[in-house]
């Protein structure tokens, strides 16, 4: 049966009135600030989203560049910082929590390094505040950044494992969602083979450093001192560009260190909870701020993890391909210019007044107004979908200009094939028109016909024109059959 243009527009509006809003995430994050500035760089953008992820832990941990001793004192000062400009965020946006309840969550983690600490050592305010995180009633996982070693969360782990039932155990880790910036000690070997059921992303490496430069997160800003970052642009993560749009910004300004090696290099680690409109976080093949990864089990491990590589043989892996070039850092540094940008502004906000402040757009498609969440639409092979996001506004009253496009990598679940192909018509216009052209993308040798069912995600990215410009997004995952034949 045909259905007009009219109706069928009508059914999507329908369809996406109902979309409930997101929850916030939660985080409980393990820093071995101290051992070089990026920790420090990267607490200090997380607290200017303190209001839009619970932060409910900032335990100060070793690694192997800082083995026996734990700073907490750094993450204090960083957490007084943002006392002083609290007010002033406050006007700007609801829900930051108080300075006394961020100091409330600092702890320290197991003080000497490794694995070989957690026999001769008692359990640690971290890990016992991670276990009460956990248990707390949330329905919402617990996210656990490893922005150095693990051995906080296996001395946790081990804890549970050891003085609850297997079933208890087992639930507890079923809460936990785990995101690591590579191996920092030899705790997370340890954790992914004594609990192959637990969440994890990470590129498995060796602790000393050697294997960095091959590490999706590292898109972040490691072009020049990892020699990695062909074809992004650096401008926006140089000691200059932060001066002036960081550092120079008032006493929260005042506590972002100059980077010794790279910018940031754990920000990855909690970039992809920011509630951007991408919300990839639970889906870390779907790719956003955060990167994209692959569930697949890397050589050495036991299990599949969320991780890097994949099938050269398909040609389908880890890897974006961003103005001609691939890589797996560029699923990061394809959205830098947009997440640096949102850092500014929000700096911005510690000292200026709501008036003199940009603010992110709110996305509305095909009659939604407000709220980010996902968009799943049926269709069938050669047939045209149109979509209107012109109900969109600014809080500033600033133009909007529309950018749709076909995530070719997003939503790969493994085999031979790519997700589905989506044309887009009036990919910088309000209103687009999505058509998907074949339920897969085919393998390198084009070898075997396309399942009969396939997905394509399509981006809808909205962005101001105040200063800086915002980003947010809108993703479309369609779900792609083929026609029926006639009869």
């Amino acid at each position: 049966m045909k259905i007009s243009g009219a109706i069928l527009f009508a059914l999507v509006a329908l369809l996406m009135l109902e979309t409930p809003a997101l929850a916030r995430e939660r985080l409980f994050v393990l820093t071995d600030i101290g051992n070089e500035p990026d920790d420090q760089m990267s607490l200090v953008r997380l607290l200017t989203y303190a209001n839009e992820i619970d932060i409910e832990g900032l335990v100060a941990t070793t690694s192997t560049w800082q083995k026996e001793k734990v700073s907490p004192e750094i993450i204090a000062g960083v957490v007084a910082a943002y006392g002083k400009v609290l007010p002033n965020l406050k006007l700007h946006a609801s829900g930051w929590p108080e300075e006394s309840q961020l100091k409330a969550r600092i702890f320290n983690g197991v003080p000497s390094y490794g694995m070989a600490a957690i026999d001769k050592t008692p359990l640690s305010t971290g890990a016992r505040a991670l276990i009460a995180a956990t248990d707390r009633a949330d329905e919402r996982p617990l996210w656990i950044n490893l922005w150095g070693g693990g051995n906080t969360l296996a001395q946790a782990l081990s804890h549970v494992r050891s003085t609850r039932s297997g079933e208890a155990s087992a639930a507890f880790v079923s809460k936990l969602r785990v995101y690591s910036i590579s191996d920092q000690d030899d705790a997370g070997p340890w954790i992914r083979r004594e609990f192959p059921a637990l969440f994890y992303i990470a590129k498995p490496s060796a602790p000393d450093g050697t294997e960095y430069a091959s590490a999706t997160w590292t898109g972040i800003s490691g072009d020049h001192f990892y020699r990695n970052g062909a074809g992004a642009d650096f401008t926006t993560v140089s000691n200059d560009w932060l001066e002036a749009n960081i550092r120079s910004k008032g006493p929260l300004g005042a506590a972002y260190p100059r980077y010794m090696f790279i910018m940031e290099g754990d920000t990855p680690a909690f970039l992809g909870l920011i509630p951007n409109g991408l919300n990839a976080q639970s889906q870390p093949n779907w790719g956003g701020w955060g990167g994209r990864y692959l569930l697949r089990t890397p050589y050495g491990e036991s299990r599949p993890i969320w991780t890097q590589g994949g099938d050269a043989f398909p040609r389908v892996s880890a890897a974006d391909t961003v103005n001609g070039l691939t890589s797996e850092q560029a699923t990061i540094w394809r959205w830098r210019t947009a997440f640096q940008n949102d850092f500014a502004a929000r700096m911005d906000w510690t000292i200026k007044p709501y008036a003199k402040a940009n603010h992110p757009p709110s996305v509305a498609l095909a009659g939604e107004h407000g709220g980010m969440p996902i968009t799943e639409l049926n269709v069938t092979v050669g047939e045209a979908f149109p979509l209107d996001a012109s109900a969109s506004r600014d809080p500033d009253g600033n133009r909007l200009s529309y950018r749709w496009f076909h995530y070719a990598e997003a939503g790969f679940e493994g085999g031979y094939f790519g997700p589905a192909p989506i044309a887009i018509k009036g990919g910088d216009t309000a209103r687009a028109t999505l058509t998907a052209t074949a339920t897969c993308a085919p393998n390198w040798l084009k070898m075997g016909d396309c399942p009969t069912v396939g997905k394509g995600h399509v981006i809808l990215a909205i962005t101001d024109n105040g200063t800086p410009a915002l980003t947010r997004y809108r993703r479309i995952i369609l779900n792609v059959t083929q026609p029926e034949k006639a009869k």
